[in-house]
């Protein structure tokens, strides 16, 4: 699918019985490439680098639950790139970690701006990348269109469920729009209208 702000292309794979959401990012043809949350089938994602005749130069994941990174270690083999994680998840996750991600960091693909935000709650390093040029955000199992992130899994907190979306998701404008590792994507202005247990969050 293209972004409707016309900047990032942005792909999407869904797969396994979770139905999970793989998001590959870039600018079109020769471009660079960041793919997001591999979770199933590694030859699927390579088939859509190939196609888009994009260069594959890193493997972001939002979260180290295996339907989300299951695919990571043979697909950074196959392409050669660097897996990232946040380091509130590596003492969950069993791949490789090339890269150790920090709240507040910034990445780059094309020269557009990637914003590495820590929002803990589904997991303890839980993360969203937020791109304020796109007006995008892909934001895993933290926040879906119509639900948010299960927090009773090893490592997630209500508490800190609560403060991710108070501090950090509910800071982006209406006409941003999210891109879940579940679901399909919405404006946060949908997300405000719609999603409940956002509202309810946010109320408590």
């Amino acid at each position: 699918m293209k972004n409707e702000k016309g900047m990032v292309s942005i792909d999407r794979m869904i797969c396994g019985g979770l139905e999970a959401n793989c998001w590959i990012i870039h600018h079109g043809e020769n471009s660079d490439a960041f793919i997001i949350d591999p979770g199933y089938s590694y030859k699927k994602y390579i088939g859509v680098v190939n196609g888009r005749k994009t260069v594959a130069k890193a493997i972001l994941l939002t979260h180290h639950h295996h339907d989300h990174s299951g695919a990571a270690d043979a697909l950074a083999r196959e392409l050669d790139v660097p897996v990232y994680m946040h380091a509130g998840d590596l003492p969950y996750y069993k791949g490789r970690v090339d890269a150790v991600l920090e709240d507040g960091e910034t990445l780059y693909l094309n020269g557009e701006s990637v914003h590495v935000l820590h929002t803990p709650g589904h997991t303890a390093g839980g993360v969203c990348y937020y791109m304020p040029g796109s007006k995008v955000s892909f934001t895993g199992d933290t926040i879906f269109n119509v639900d948010i992130g299960y927090t009773h899994f090893t490592g997630g907190s209500p508490d800190d469920m609560r403060a991710s979306l108070r501090e950090v998701v509910n800071k982006w404008e209406n006409d941003v729009t999210i891109y879940p590792g579940h679901g399909d994507p919405a404006t946060m202005k949908y997300v405000r209208d719609v999603n409940k247990e956002f509202i309810d969050m946010l109320g408590s």
